[in-house]
């Protein structure tokens, strides 16, 4: 199981790693928008010890493509760091692991949120019942990150962008749909998340069950959903969400490119068909049929 210690100190990587090395990490949008959307998921890095294997994995299977920036100035640096476009547009970034010299396989997906003030709301994370893994530190003309753990564990990133956040737009095709918060105390997490972040929230009755969906929601904007992990005994994790036509036919392909099955295909009660796959390091995603209808 993944510590948010070890994997903060991979990200960290990138923004710190050692006195002899400056990082310059591009802005999220090569739009300035100088707008920034509180509460809203930005930006994901994969974090991977099978780099060549993961690029196949995700280029083959969604289209996407990557590139190396020349993010490290002062050492020659090597291409520990990747970004991912999908359709030409910046999506999220790679890092390779295996350059932290580390043998524990820290591999997952880490969800950046927006935030308008990032000194303040790390300086809220302590009294909400979370840790602050490293503060707000500078990485260039992406903007200033913090990384964090909620009050039941999970991991993230805040952003204070430097040139603002991407616009809101419909979610494509093998693009970016959605986030969710996987863990055991949903009204703990719902708490903090309310305290650091200001988000408001709504439950949702799911149709023909006894249970509920709850919806984080900033200025009235759904940004993210809270739901009790449906893997028991599995430490609290954000979980993004890929729209994808078909997730049945995503699943036939990912044994052979590498990667797992952790849920196959299924419908999903609030609406939608989705499941729940590893790429080639284990790191999770889920691909689901937008809209739900």
């Amino acid at each position: 199981m993944l510590t948010p210690r070890i994997t903060a100190l991979a990200l960290l990587s990138l923004a710190a790693g050692c006195t002899a090395i400056t990082v310059n990490l591009p802005p999220i949008t090569e739009a300035p928008t100088d707008e920034r959307h509180n509460g809203k998921v930005v930006w994901r890095d994969l974090l991977t010890n099978t780099p060549e294997a993961s690029r196949r994995f995700y280029s083959e299977l969604f289209g996407w493509e990557f590139e190396a920036p020349k993010v490290f100035v002062g050492v020659g640096g090597g291409n520990s760091y990747m970004l991912i476009r999908h359709n030409g547009e910046l999506i999220g970034g790679m890092v390779d692991t295996n350059a932290l010299g580390k043998e524990e396989n820290i591999s997952q997906w880490i969800t950046t949120i927006s935030v308008a003030d990032i000194d303040a709301a790390v300086e809220r994370v302590a009294g909400a019942g979370g840790e602050v893994l490293n503060p707000p530190e500078s990485i260039g003309d992406r903007g200033r990150m913090a990384i964090v753990a909620d009050s039941t564990g999970a991991l993230f990133a805040m952003i204070q962008t430097r040139d603002g956040d991407p616009s809101d737009s419909e979610p494509v095709q093998n693009g970016w749909l959605w986030d969710e918060l996987w863990t055991d105390d949903v009204a703990g997490a719902t708490g903090f998340y309310q305290a650091v972040l200001g988000f408001q929230y709504t439950d949702h009755d799911v149709e023909d069950t006894d249970k509920s969906y709850r919806v984080l929601k900033y200025a009235d904007k759904p940004r993210a959903g809270v739901l009790k992990n449906p893997f028991v005994g599995e430490s609290p994790v954000w979980v993004n969400y890929i729209r994808v036509e078909d997730p049945s036919a995503v699943t036939a392909k990912v044994e052979n490119l590498g990667g797992r099955v952790l849920v196959e295909a299924q419908a999903r009660p609030i609406g939608g068909e989705v499941a729940f796959i590893a790429g080639p390091s284990g790191a999770g995603v889920a691909v689901q049929t937008w809209p739900l209808d």
